[in-house]
């Protein structure tokens, strides 16, 4: 039976097989195919969470509530254990200090002291930044998800109703430039929300199975918090890629056996898209392969 995480798959097999060898940013090379999309019907509570190797879907969440919050630094992300986005500023004061700190160490200093954090655990203007309080030429602080909720409450047939995080200026300052960049919406008749998101650059094994829940786990909040249904989550990938250290990992994942999807489910409404928890969020039926350890290229 055909699964919906058989397009991932077919994703993964197909840029194993047809990606352009290429030296890319980081230096450790990629293989890479340009342009692709898959889709996954959110129905009854399906999430694309696969299954052919453990996705640690708290943290894909965490992560998510932390870009609502609009903050910029690591310090709330390590309070709740939650380690992804270390490795930037982490690499930055190596750099800049020459004190070839271990990571714990790192992040230990970030939880203890504030002075510290705030000088060393800042990311610059990235994702919550441009989302919350995108800084506009006439001086004033743009709220995107507001607007997008307040769109989809008053005119949810708009073709208009997205946001993104592609700030010209303030790309120089962060420490990540946004790769999963454009989220739209789409309201159907029967009261269904679509999403497609526009990932510009996308690390195949280890980036797309967060984003693809990051993404879901969004959709349902805004979805519940403009009085609609999950419908459809669409996924279009831009330089879609292999790193190199990647191919045998990749590989073992291609011999496993994509087994059905687990729901995930919100316990309550928020108040607002400001107070939802991890605990808002319930995960059934994931019963995944064991997870596959890869190295994140920086």
């Amino acid at each position: 039976m055909r699964l919906p995480e058989h397009q991932y798959l077919d994703l993964l097999a197909h840029v194993l097989e047809n990606g352009d060898r290429r030296v890319d940013r980081t230096g450790v090379g990629t293989l890479s195919v340009f342009g692709a999309m898959c889709r996954f019907p959110l129905k009854d509570g399906q999430a694309p969470i696969l299954t052919t190797k453990r996705v640690y879907w708290k943290t894909a969440v965490k992560e998510m509530l932390w870009f609502l919050t609009g903050g910029t630094s690591i310090q709330p992300l390590l309070r709740e254990n939650v380690r992804i986005w270390t490795d930037w500023p982490l690499a930055k004061y190596r750099k800049a200090t020459g004190e070839q700190i271990s990571q714990a160490d790192f992040e230990q200093r970030i939880l203890d002291d504030d002075a510290f954090a705030a000088q060393w655990g800042e990311l610059g203007p990235v994702y919550g930044k441009q989302w919350r309080k995108w800084l506009g030429a006439d001086g004033k602080e743009y709220d995107q998800i507001a607007g997008v909720i307040e769109a989809l409450k008053s005119n949810p047939a708009s073709r208009r109703i997205l946001f993104h995080g592609w700030n010209v200026p303030d790309i120089p300052d962060m420490a990540l430039p946004p790769c999963h960049m454009v989220y739209q919406f789409h309201t159907t008749s029967d009261g269904r929300l679509n999403c497609m998101m526009f990932q510009r650059s996308c690390d195949i094994l280890l980036g797309a199975p967060f984003n693809f829940t990051g993404a879901v786990a969004l959709q349902l909040m805004l979805a519940q918090q403009a009085g609609f249904e999950p419908g459809e989550f669409i996924w279009a990938g831009g330089d879609v890629h292999l790193y190199l250290n990647h191919i045998e990992q990749a590989r073992e994942q291609l011999t496993r056996t994509a087994r059905p999807a687990p729901t995930m489910r919100l316990r309550r409404k928020a108040a607002s898209i400001d107070e939802y928890t991890i605990d808002d969020f319930e995960v059934s039926g994931y019963d995944p392969h064991p997870p596959i350890r890869a190295d994140v290229a920086v």
